[in-house]
């Protein structure tokens, strides 16, 4: 009854246990060494072949080289092209010596185009040096949880010690798309950039002519790592990555695997932007009381079944004291699918409430000592 005790609402019953990991497909035949099928919203598994396996990944090593340009760089600062990233090996953006670029165009010849001289030229200018810059890479793989991968350059030519996973690739690429910059460039099919000579940017990815909702990420191919590829499409609010490792049938089975995740999957609403989810008391406030809500739209992609499993639970004082401003963080909503945690987001205040003043603790107080 306290106003610091914790207030859990249930709002469905689990009935039976249902493992939240699902290889859906399981008698489809890929070719791919490696692959995973996961949901942008929650990292949840959809599906899963040899996805802790490590394996080299060609150019897919870019999806964190944007981000960490993205991240550590302004798209309009201007890019002196150094010498080391003139003339690198393999696919390119021909960049000249001392060159000038902008960092957005830089990503997206990087993205696009999968230019290597690109992605040394932003190393280069982001840590000082394509080392330095690996390191770098290796120190935001783990905070992403992509704890078996090892960058040695940025652009992924092959290197023994440049390695992922099929998991660890899909982690990275979900934390790369909750970046709206990121999650833009890679659904872009042409890009013209601010320079003279080759400028002309069309984007290799074919998913994003070719399937339904397609909308990313990145090829790769070395002779050493086969085929890779990442794949992100979007249906009725729901947005899968997928990724394949030396899959010789890159596209074709990224686009079945996508497909049958879609077809099993079906998006529930499990909360939606600004729905009121409680009523809380309000300490010195102007008001007695007031509503909090939910902060995004929750959606998760889930079987006929598994809807069935799913339970919310507020965690939020009974009161907070004024003043509260509007959109401020109250509490959380923890999304359960029977016993496994799915999503955790915020509660927040409506309304801004001031906290009374002088005048409205005299008139409290009057209202008090008055006969009834």
């Amino acid at each position: 009854m306290k106003r610091q005790r914790i207030f859990i609402f249930i709002v469905m019953s689990l009935f039976f246990t249902i493992h939240t990991t699902i290889a859906i497909g399981q008698a489809m035949t890929i070719s791919a060494s490696s692959a995973i099928v996961m949901d942008v919203k929650t990292g949840r598994v959809l599906y899963k072949n040899n996805i802790n396996d490590r394996k080299p990944m060609a150019s897919t090593t870019k999806i964190m080289t944007a981000l960490l340009g993205l991240e550590e760089c302004s798209l309009d600062k201007n890019i002196k092209v150094p010498k080391n990233a003139v003339g690198v090996e393999g696919s390119s953006i021909y960049l000249n010596y001392d060159e000038t670029l902008t960092m957005k165009d830089l990503v997206y010849g990087l993205m696009l185009r999968s230019g290597n001289d690109a992605a040394v030229a932003i190393a280069t200018h982001v840590s000082g040096s394509v080392e330095k810059f690996a390191c770098l890479m290796n120190e935001r793989a783990k905070k992403i949880g992509a704890n078996n991968t090892n960058f040695v350059n940025p652009h992924g030519l092959h290197h023994k010690d440049h390695y992922t996973t099929a998991y660890d690739l899909a982690l990275i690429t979900r934390e790369a798309l909750m970046n709206p910059k990121f999650k833009e460039i890679v659904k872009t099919k042409m890009w013209v950039a601010d320079r003279e000579g080759f400028k002309y940017f069309h984007n290799k990815n074919k998913t994003l002519r070719q399937f339904e909702g397609g909308d990313g990420v990145k090829t790769g191919y070395t002779k050493v790592a086969g085929r890779c590829l990442v794949t992100s499409a979007t249906r009725d609010g729901v947005q899968l990555v997928c990724v394949v490792l030396n899959d010789p049938n890159w596209f074709q089975d990224s686009y079945n695997l996508l497909d049958h995740a879609f077809n099993e999957y079906k998006p529930v609403s499990i909360l939606k932007k600004d729905a009121v989810v409680k009523t809380i008391g309000v300490e010195n406030g102007k008001k007695k009381n007031t509503k909090v809500v939910a902060k995004e739209n929750i959606l998760f992609p889930l079987t006929e079944e598994e809807s069935q499993g799913i339970r919310t639970l507020l965690e939020i004082k009974e009161s907070y004291k004024a003043p509260i401003k509007r959109g401020q963080k109250m509490g959380k909503v923890k999304i359960y699918l029977n016993d496994d945690l799915l999503y955790t987001t915020d509660i927040i205040a409506r309304e801004d409430i001031e906290e009374k003043d002088l005048k409205d603790k005299v008139l409290d107080f009057v209202q008090r000592k008055s006969p009834i």
